[in-house]
């Protein structure tokens, strides 16, 4: 473990990733929202770590206030069908590759867009839960989104929600659309549907956390792609993977919250950089 990570830039980064890559065959791999970038979905935070945009609604928000839940839905119904449409690009391409060569023991995303099952990976865990689902909060039962987006237009036929697409399926929407939304119960217990993911302020699942440490404690690598690691939810499996002595490897442009625990920090676009490794 290095205090003071050199960060490589260009054809030097690529050889050095490659290099490390090899020398670790059973990498635990965490990935973020710089993975989806390139899929034309919108990542969080600049260079710096620093959120781009208001931070978005909290899960204790979202519970206890109807009107929150009218803006949640109708921002969601305009940025949903982006995410629908995304399609998995080169980092995506590439990681599913490393896996068919045996060389990814687990990859665990905090995305929510499913883009890593789409091209192909299959030992994945989604650390913040899926987009393509919505459960309802009282029963527990569960909707296909895109069966729930069909529900959202029967209900808001007069809707012309229009804005620019944010992060995980959200939208700026002008707060006249936002105002008489409805949003329906759910079909079974008229109870509250929520999606299927972590919001911030909400845990992710214990059963969940155990099952990602059991594979980390299984690595020999740790290779982070496309994350700030500001949230705590991933950061912690990197500082107990440098806790343990286990290698990091980095793959982001600009700062992350584990930078002094890199041994590697490769400071390209995530497609750009995992391509190389062919």
């Amino acid at each position: 473990m290095m205090q003071d990570t050199a960060i490589q830039h260009g054809d030097a980064g690529t050889a050095e990733l490659a290099a490390f890559v090899k020398a670790h065959p059973r990498l635990f791999v965490l990935t973020g929202a710089g993975c989806s970038t390139d899929s034309g979905i919108p990542d969080y935070r600049d260079g710096a770590g620093a959120w781009k945009r208001r931070q978005p609604m909290t899960y204790q928000e979202f519970r206890r206030s109807e009107a929150a839940r009218r803006r949640y839905w109708a921002r969601s119904m305009r940025g949903w069908p982006a995410v629908a449409a995304a399609r998995p690009n080169a980092a995506h391409e590439a990681l599913a590759s490393l896996e068919r060569r045996g060389r990814v023991g687990m990859l665990v995303t905090q995305n929510v867009d499913g883009l890593h099952q789409a091209a192909g990976s299959r030992r994945v865990i989604d650390l913040h839960g899926r987009l393509d689902r919505v459960i309802c909060l009282e029963c527990g039962s569960a909707v296909d989104r895109g069966d729930w987006q069909r529900t959202l237009r029967r209900a808001n036929p007069e809707a012309d929600v229009d804005g620019e697409i944010a992060p995980d399926g959200d939208a700026d929407v002008d707060a006249a659309a936002v105002a008489d939304f409805r949003v329906p119960p759910c079909a079974v217990c008229g109870g509250v549907l929520k999606p299927d993911v972590v919001f911030f302020g909400e845990n992710v699942p214990k059963t969940r956390v155990a099952r990602v440490r059991r594979h980390l404690d299984a690595a020999d690598a740790v290779l982070v792609v496309g994350s700030s690691l500001m949230v705590w939810s991933g950061y912690r499996f990197v500082r107990a993977a440098a806790e343990r002595g286990l290698p990091v490897a980095a793959v982001n442009i600009g700062r992350t919250r584990a930078d002094d625990l890199l041994d590697l920090k490769v400071a390209l676009p995530a497609g750009a950089a995992l391509a190389a490794l062919g």
